[in-house]
């Protein structure tokens, strides 16, 4: 006989561990299973920081979960004593001319203005010499605007992990780490699954796998996600380049509709003994999985993103890259989320493909699907706008 839960949440990371963490806090039993040890840094959440902002370019629905998200963290932070989120604000640069597309979305800019408008969010839309002002680092052209939230900022994606699963344990949940789960099936005593090392019983299973989701569906399913690895970059500050200029006070995060293929993002020096800024562009050409995937970087790699997305617009920054790594998206092709029941099977929730904007948003959906699980229906967001979409 396998052992039985009320649910089985397979995948720790972002997603995953917000939701063991909130049905464990509302006394369901609850397991969670990961092959590897989260926090860890083989799928998409770690690399040190993420942006987190509460009027998203990618539409206004998303501002429900950042901004219920914001005070998840906050309440994490008064119990464990941690630092989960800094709010040093927020810049979304755009202008005139052919612009790289965020997210899929080329009106990025206006759809950020246009998401703070509908929900409330305070921000300024500032002009050139506004931005080259306050931000001297940036190097803007003539006729450049910006979007500047002040309640925008950073989290840290390993801490963040690591804080709710730390509190998952504590309020009773079970954790099978390094375990590989290797299928689940549906039958009439609830959702078998079945890893390298043992066999679970569960009535309900939430699937927030990331990356490696495709592996659990069946082809036209999983056909409609795609695994695009991304590259960050710390490059350090040129010789007599203020570093004061760098800190998070003076600093925001943010994020680049450049006059080149990709969009640019970025972070403040921040937890590098070295004055350096991390940087990041966000490839959609080339696909990989989760098992295939490089996780090295290449010089020719850094040295393009140097010269190409750096050099002309943060003329502060040298091309020394201090630190490299790389993550994972899971992406639709939308770019937005699909948090529903499997299709055919309402014992199994999908969760998680959040194709790269996901880590600000997930401790509200963790909570969200942990109120769906055990009252039925989410009481502070809505999921509503993020179900499957006709193929």
């Amino acid at each position: 006989m396998s052992e039985k839960f009320d649910v089985i949440v397979i995948g720790l990371g972002a997603v995953g561990s917000a939701t063991v963490f909130q049905l464990a806090k509302r006394g369901a039993k609850v397991l969670g299973l990961d092959r590897f040890a989260p926090p860890h840094k083989f799928g998409s959440s770690h690399g040190e920081t993420r942006i987190t902002r509460l009027a998203c370019g990618e539409g206004p629905v998303y501002t429900q979960f950042a901004r219920r998200s914001h005070e998840i963290w906050r309440e994490l932070e008064r119990d464990t004593g941690e630092r989960l989120l800094l709010q040093n604000g927020l810049l979304v640069i755009s202008g005139a001319g052919e612009r790289a597309s965020a997210h899929g979305n080329p009106a990025f800019l206006q759809s950020s203005i246009d998401a703070a408008l509908a929900n409330g969010v305070a921000h300024e839309v500032l002009p050139d010499a506004a931005i080259r002002q306050r931000f001297p680092a940036f190097n803007v052209a003539d006729g450049d605007s910006a979007y500047y939230e002040a309640e925008a900022g950073i989290l840290f994606p390993e801490k963040g992990v690591r804080v709710q699963i730390e509190a998952a344990l504590r309020h009773g949940a079970r954790l099978q780490t390094n375990e590989v789960v290797e299928r689940f099936d549906a039958n009439k005593n609830g959702v078998e699954v079945v890893t390298n090392k043992a066999t679970y019983t569960a009535g309900k299973v939430v699937l927030s796998a990331g990356p490696w989701l495709p592996d659990f569906l069946a082809k036209p399913l999983a056909q409609r996600f795609t695994i695009r690895r991304q590259v960050l970059l710390w490059f350090a500050l040129k010789d007599g380049e203020p570093a004061a200029r760098y800190k998070p006070d003076a600093f925001p995060v943010f994020y680049w509709q450049l006059p080149r293929k990709q969009a640019l993002y970025g972070f403040p020096w921040i937890d590098t003994d070295e004055p350096a800024i991390k940087v990041a562009t966000e490839q959609y050409d080339s696909t990989t999985t989760a098992n295939s995937v490089d996780r090295s970087v290449t010089p020719e790699e850094i040295a393009a993103v140097y010269d190409d997305y750096v050099a002309d617009f943060m003329p502060g920054i040298s091309s020394r890259c201090i630190k490299s790594a790389t993550c994972m998206y899971t992406c639709t092709e939308d770019t937005h989320f699909v948090i529903d029941t499997l299709p055919g099977e309402p014992r199994v929730i999908v969760a998680s493909p959040c194709s790269g904007h996901g880590f600000k948003h997930s401790p509200a959906i963790g909570e969200g699907i942990a109120e769906l699980l055990t009252q039925g229906r989410p009481s502070r967001v809505s999921f509503d706008e993020l179900r499957w979409k006709a193929a």
